[in-house]
């Protein structure tokens, strides 16, 4: 582990990403205490300025651009960690049980899964919301379907790699159920790839909550940022700042989470391990 951090410290770039994550994290925690009640409350003139009254000024009808903000992120990171850890739950069994089994059990499970992939992963969710509804739930749904075909197919390429192992046949000859080999000895030794995939997804099910709401696709009842982009595209020249800040968030949550992705990829990835 103290291997680990050290690996990861000498990334630059990744703890610059840690260090936006952890910016924006607290940012979503304190938001109830930063700004109590609905973001969605009328606070002040409209289209009021940054750096006046309001730090980050007020939209077309008043409401607070910085309560937006940091409600907003808690609905990002939410939606964006809940669909992708039920996605990253969902491929490996997926994939595991592909690459364990292999033959007929690996042919159906991938048919399914290129059937997924086969169809665009955007317009895919914005059919399942459309169906679904509008709802925090649905959109984390349409999320999960679109983004576990990827993480199984890198599991079941682990898998078929693992299977071969003298430390799997050992199990296998001593009688081990197949859950237990896969689930207790398998997979822990899959972790590392599965981990910096999760975390790049998660920046992948940010950016399509961003869009699904911005098209006015998600609860109309929970602030986010990709509704304040689209609460603000109809004044953009007259007030720049509705769709820059809350695009910046988004930039800067997605760009953090991807150096991160990254670092761990350094730290975790026994071909880059320097020491």
């Amino acid at each position: 582990m103290a291997a680990f951090f050290r690996r990861f410290r000498r990334n630059r770039a990744a703890v610059l990403g840690l260090v936006i994550l952890a910016a924006v994290t607290c940012v979503a925690l304190t938001a109830p205490w930063l700004y109590p009640g609905s973001p969605f409350r009328l606070a002040g003139q409209p289209l009021s300025p940054p750096l006046g009254t309001f730090a980050l000024g007020t939209d077309t009808l008043g409401r607070d651009v910085a309560a937006g903000i940091a409600h907003g992120a808690r609905t990002s990171l939410m939606i964006g960690l809940v669909a992708t850890a039920i996605a990253v739950a969902a491929g490996s069994v997926f994939g595991g049980f592909a690459g364990f089994y292999g033959g007929t059990v690996d042919d159906l499970l991938m048919r399914v899964t290129e059937f997924f992939q086969t169809i665009p992963s955007f317009l895919f969710a914005i059919v399942l919301v459309a169906v679904l509804g509008s709802s925090l739930k649905s959109t984390v749904i349409a999320i999960t379907v679109v983004s576990w075909p990827a993480v199984a197919r890198l599991v079941r390429g682990e898998f078929l790699a693992m299977r071969r192992r003298e430390f799997v046949q050992a199990c296998v000859g001593l009688g081990m159920r197949d859950a237990r080999i896969i689930f207790r000895h398998i997979l822990p030794n899959c972790l590392a790839p599965i981990i910096v995939l999760g975390s790049l997804m998660v920046a992948t099910a940010i950016l399509i909550e961003s869009g699904l709401s911005f098209l006015g696709l998600t609860d109309p009842n929970v602030m986010s940022w990709g509704f304040q982009v689209g609460a603000g595209r109809g004044v953009l020249r007259a007030a720049w700042w509705l769709c820059a800040i809350p695009g910046i968030a988004i930039l800067l949550t997605v760009l953090g989470i991807n150096l991160v992705g990254e670092g761990l990829n350094d730290a975790l990835n026994p071909r880059l391990r320097q020491g």
